[in-house]
Order: structure tokens, then sequence, then C-alpha cells
């Protein structure tokens, strides 16, 4: 599930770009991006929890120290793409 979410996160920040490439409203985009980011997080931690559930320690060993340094990245990535139409509009107002 989280594959899913994560990859409809990123369709949705590629389109929040695109919009505000071509000058129309992207905001509704870069929420769907940051959503989409928050929910693939929430599965991601989902998964790990069944690991531990079923005591699963090998799994949560040889996964969880790799994809933490992944989900970190990405996320602060998925951020800063998100609010960028923001910040370049900010600037461009200032001049």
């Amino acid at each position: 599930m989280w594959i899913i979410l994560g990859v409809i996160a990123i369709v949705a920040t590629f389109i929040n770009l695109y919009m505000y490439a071509t000058g129309k409203d992207y905001k509704l985009a870069m929420a769907m991006g940051l959503s989409f980011t928050a929910l693939t997080l929430c599965s991601e931690y989902s998964l790990v929890s069944m690991w531990v559930d079923a005591e699963d320690w090998a799994a949560l060993m040889d996964v969880v120290p790799g994809m933490e340094r992944a989900l970190w990245f990405l996320t602060i990535v998925s951020i800063l793409l998100n609010i960028a139409p923001i910040l370049l509009e900010r600037k461009g107002k200032k001049q």
C-alpha cells in the first residue's frame, strides 16, 4: 500500500510543479502531494507495526535502518518540491 501512496504523492508533486509552471492554480495539487506523502509515512509505519506484532525481528533489522534514511530524505524532498511554487511566487513579488 505504501508504494501506491508514494507513487500518487510523486505524481501529485509533479502535477503541482507543472501547474505552477503553466500559471494555473496549483494549491490543490500541492495539498494532495503533501497529504499523500503523509499517508505514505503512515502506511509504512503500519507495516513496521505489523512486523513488531509478528515479532519478525529479522525484517525489522534488515529494512528499518535503510528505510528510515530513505523516508527522511524523500519526505524532505517532497516538502521542498511542494512548497517551491509558493517560495518562488513570494520571491517574484519582492522584485
